[in-house]
């Protein structure tokens, strides 16, 4: 009875090994080349279906948001009209949040409490869409920014709590312009 049970341990594990040994050696399908016209198609894709969840996003709001010709949506929720308007080579003093456009708009990332962080307009290194945004509040207005992927952090998101090809959406308040000479 011990050899019995000797040689099947023996015969189990040589066929164990044998196993791994034959995966390993199995040949890898070939590699599949995605052509240009392939990319952008996806590209295409990708990127209306975007502009389609983002736009259902703000009617489910009721939000009036303006959509510009870049996709940003903002929507002014707390109008400043007499104030003067940031342009391009301003610092702004801002107060943000910056969250996904996913079913619990999950919160990535905000400025402290009752501290501002500041920005030059078209100078800083930060999100193209933020600078845009940025650009048509004016001081002490508070709004809704909507960034697709390709105007916050693209096709890698920022490694961190943003995923790659993610929309971001930004309430920020500009509370203040300072303009530079």
């Amino acid at each position: 009875m011990k050899y019995i049970v000797l040689f099947l341990g023996v015969g189990i594990l040589f066929s164990c090994k044998t196993e791994k040994k034959d995966a390993e050696s199995m040949p890898l399908p070939p590699k599949r080349e995605i052509t240009q016209q392939e990319s952008i198609s996806i590209s295409r894709f990708w990127t209306s279906d975007e502009a389609y969840k983002i736009k259902r996003f703000v009617e489910r709001r009721e939000w009036n948001a303006v959509q510009t010709e870049s996709g940003l949506y903002y929507y002014i929720f707390d109008a400043n009209p007499k104030a003067k308007q940031a342009k391009p080579g301003d610092e702004v003093l801002i107060k943000y949040e910056i969250r996904l456009l996913d079913a619990d708009t999950t919160l990535c990332y905000a400025s402290a409490p009752n501290q501002t962080e500041t920005v030059l307009i078209e100078m800083d290194n930060i999100e193209a869409g933020l600078h845009e945004g940025l650009a048509k509040l004016r001081e002490g207005e508070k709004a809704f920014i909507i960034l697709p992927h390709y105007l916050a952090h693209g096709l890698v998101g920022d490694l961190d709590k943003i995923p790659p090809l993610s929309p971001v959406l930004y309430k920020i308040e500009l509370v203040k312009i300072k303009e530079n000479e």
